[in-house]
């Protein structure tokens, strides 16, 4: 069921499980502790055996600062909006800073 035939193409490092990626790091001669190690110590030290140039790290065009101010002024509003027992309003910018937060998470 999981074999591979002659003419797949290996997947590339990064989409690999970590399963997967010990497997090669155990072929590779020089490369200890191969079963403490987590996924991006993995990536890395195959990386530089393999002699492979680490991709570089795209920038996200979320600024995380003004992320985070917006979500402290929507928690202010929606304080105000539950003291006043609006709760349709309530729930709008609940699921707004919801997005906002995910952002941010994205952006890390």
């Amino acid at each position: 069921m999981g074999a591979k035939k002659k003419g797949d193409k290996e997947k590339p490092l990064e989409k690999m499980t970590v399963v997967e990626l010990r497997e090669i790091a155990k072929q590779i001669e020089g490369i200890v502790g191969v079963h403490g190690m987590n996924k991006a110590e993995l990536l890395t030290t195959i990386r530089e055996e393999r002699g492979i140039a680490e991709p570089p790290k795209t920038n996200s065009s979320v600024d995380t600062k003004k992320v985070k101010e917006k979500i402290r002024a929507l928690k202010a509003k929606r304080g105000e909006a539950l003291a006043a027992k609006d709760k349709t309003i309530a729930t709008r910018l609940r699921r707004q800073i919801a997005r906002l937060k995910k952002q941010t998470r994205r952006a890390a």
